[in-house]
């Protein structure tokens, strides 16, 4: 899905590399595992009208006398139990993938943002504009498109003034992503031995915006497709779930929690999850996938052997750098 250019009245069309800068933007993370970090990034998070479209009047009380208090703490656990030395999951692999995107792409200038927290994406357009740069290509970190998720990105895009922009809208069916995603996968399954069963777990959705016209579902389901299909595995060797449900709302189904209850039912004892919505490895699926479910599975007396994002791997980089490379051989 490609998302247009816009461009300001003092901002001349150019084609000169130098002038240009690709930015990887990714959700964002707390500045630390601590209970006012994680407060101070759930507000800004929570607040944007695309993560919760309630009204403001009703929302912002909840959320600053009830969630916030409630939550800050135990989320705060959550990601001590996987942060690393250098900082965040989700801060360290973005990072070091924009980094290795910057080898891939020697001719331009390559860095990362938030779209939560720092490095603010917000402020770093300010900056750019300041240092003369003239087009920026962003590239939200969604492989599959989300109003939830890319459309916020877009929205601080469309804010920018005094430069020309684009913005990567998806890459859900790229080629070069699709191999090196069942390139993890085949690696994975050869180090540790291939379970019973393969469970594509992406981050959920609540029902609504799916029923509203948001494609995210359609493009998990064809991501999900076009994996298996490249392993060659049967449909029945497989399956899709999703994961992170928050509220009381109904979600998209089937849950990745009640897919794996179901799986130990039948009796199936190894199963590997891989979370190919996620471009790096952060808390939903160091957390959620790797420690929690993983646990909840063994009481039940099955193995779930989680499988890592890309992250900042080769083939993720250059994949990356394919679909930067296509859109700027696109923009006139």
């Amino acid at each position: 899905m490609r998302m247009p250019a816009s461009a300001s009245n003092d901002a001349s069309p150019t084609r000169s590399a130098a002038d240009t800068a690709v930015v990887l933007v990714n959700l964002g993370t707390p500045d630390a595992p601590n209970t006012s970090a994680v407060r101070r990034f759930l507000s800004e998070f929570l607040h944007d009208h695309r993560v919760v479209d309630m009204s403001r009047w009703l929302w912002c009380p909840l959320l600053h006398f009830a969630i916030l208090p409630l939550r800050s703490s135990k989320v705060a656990h959550k990601y001590a139990s996987v942060w690393l030395p250098e900082g965040s999951p989700l801060a360290v692999h973005t990072r070091r993938l924009a980094e290795a995107v910057q080898r891939e792409l020697p001719q331009h200038r390559v860095l990362h943002a938030m779209r939560y927290g720092k490095p603010s994406w917000k402020q770093l357009l300010q900056q750019l504009r300041s240092e003369g740069v003239k087009r920026v290509v962003a590239l939200p970190l969604y492989p599959q498109y989300s109003t939830s998720t890319t459309a916020s990105v877009g929205d601080v895009l469309e804010q920018a003034q005094g430069l020309r922009t684009r913005m990567i809208g998806d890459y859900h069916l790229d080629p070069e992503w699709i191999a090196a995603v069942a390139d993890s996968i085949h690696r994975h399954r050869a180090s540790h031995g291939a379970g019973e069963h393969l469970l594509f777990s992406f981050h959920g959705l609540p029902q609504r915006f799916a029923a509203a016209g948001d494609p995210y579902p359609r493009q998990c389901e064809a991501s999900a497709r076009a994996i298996a299909q490249a392993l060659d595995l049967p449909d029945e060797a497989w399956t899709l779930s999703y994961q992170s449900r928050f509220g009381r709302e109904r979600w998209l189904e089937p849950a990745t929690a009640d897919t794996l209850t179901a799986l130990a039912a039948r009796g199936v004892r190894k199963v590997d999850v891989v979370a190919p919505g996620f471009a790096v490895d952060c808390l939903e699926t160091l957390e959620e996938v790797a420690l929690m479910l993983a646990e909840d599975f063994a009481a039940r007396g099955g193995q779930l052997r989680y499988v890592p994002c890309l992250n900042d791997s080769p083939a993720h980089a250059a994949a990356l750098a394919g679909v930067v490379l296509r859109e700027l051989a696109d923009w006139q």
